[in-house]
């Protein structure tokens, strides 16, 4: 953790503009890259130069304010559709919808452009600085969860890189080696854009955590093999009976997990959990480009053939083991678990 205390986090925001690591370059090169404008921030989360539930949820609530600076003195009329435009970038994680809703939603009873604005970035940093205690809790309440496990398997990215602070899943593995507990780490690839590959061995490597890479349908054979104490994922969106989406990818993971009762964890803020929903039927899931598929590095390397290629997959929360959020360990039944821990004023 101290070589990781070092590191850049992936969303800063400068006043009038933002900068994020684009992660699409990763880990050939770590280059930063300036949004100035909607289209800008939509268009980075799109297309994955920003990822992350948590941190597209930050770089939207920015993306507001930047909006607002564009449009004076119509900041009013022009505050709906700028809303819109970057909630709709991607419609899986709740985090994005939730935080564009909120920062807008700061600016009701604003008497100006120039006081919409100011109170708009107020409460974009908010939910900025919210997400990095919610990583630091998320950190703590997994580290007492998992004290004694040292090999953990992980999915996707969900550090720095996904988040506005250390992470969720990857916030467990912070703390533990913060704690100087012993902590290792087999990241599964994630296809098809190898998020695990190319930004969560990258980003462990990077802080000095040790780290192994194998392919998503290795994750039967390393469970088997008893390399894994624990399975530990992120989430997009959890529904209020505990059903997650996460990446693609994920509900596997959880299955092989189950069939070696190995416990499988989800780690996440209450900022994911939609209260709205009762299950994983109701979250719609995103479906993603043929070519990403197709293609890799600009060339071809697979046949023209029709691709199916949905971004998320939900896991049943029979399959989970335990969420791990920053308002503490929810168990089964989630049902109960979860909206309790909505209770005493807590923000969703």
């Amino acid at each position: 953790m101290t070589e990781a205390s070092k590191l850049r986090l992936s969303v800063e925001w400068f006043g009038d503009h933002i900068e994020v690591i684009d992660q699409t370059l990763l880990p050939g090169r770590e280059e930063l890259r300036r949004i100035d404008t909607v289209e800008g921030v939509v268009d980075a989360i799109r297309r994955l130069v920003v990822r992350g539930a948590p941190a597209i949820g930050v770089c939207g609530a920015f993306g507001v304010v930047l909006g607002l600076q564009g449009t004076v003195p119509s900041a009013r009329e022009t505050l709906e559709s700028v809303a819109v435009r970057i909630a709709a970038a991607r419609p899986t994680a709740v985090d994005l919808p939730r935080a564009v809703q909120r920062t807008a939603a700061a600016t009701a009873d604003a008497d100006s452009a120039e006081e919409m604005i100011e109170r708009a970035e107020q409460e974009a940093l908010a939910i900025q600085a919210e997400g990095r205690e919610s990583c630091r809790l998320i950190g703590e309440y997994g580290r007492r969860e998992l004290a004694g496990v040292t090999r953990i398997l992980t999915h996707c990215n969900t550090g720095r890189l996904a988040t506005s602070g250390w992470g969720t899943a990857l916030g467990v593995v912070y703390a533990k080696a913060a704690a100087g507990e012993p902590v290792e780490v087999l990241a599964s690839e994630t296809r098809p854009l190898l998020q695990g590959a190319r930004l969560t061995a990258w980003e462990l490597s990077s802080a000095g955590i040790p780290v192994t890479l194998v392919t998503d349908s290795m994750s039967g054979a390393v469970m088997a093999s008893g390399r894994v104490e624990a399975v530990v994922v992120g989430c997009d969106r959890v529904a209020r009976n505990g059903d997650t989406a996460n990446k693609i990818g994920t509900y596997t993971h959880a299955v092989v997990a189950h069939a070696h009762a190995i416990p499988f964890y989800v780690a996440g803020p209450l900022t994911t959990f939609d209260l709205d929903i009762s299950s994983g039927n109701e979250i719609v899931i995103e479906e993603r480009p043929a070519s990403e598929v197709l293609c890799y590095g600009g060339r071809q390397v697979a046949a023209s053939v029709p691709v199916w290629n949905p971004a998320f997959d939900v896991t049943p929360a029979d399959l989970i083991t335990a969420f791990i959020t920053d308002r503490g360990v929810l168990r089964p039944p989630y049902a109960e678990s979860i909206p309790r821990a909505f209770e005493n004023g807590v923000r969703p």
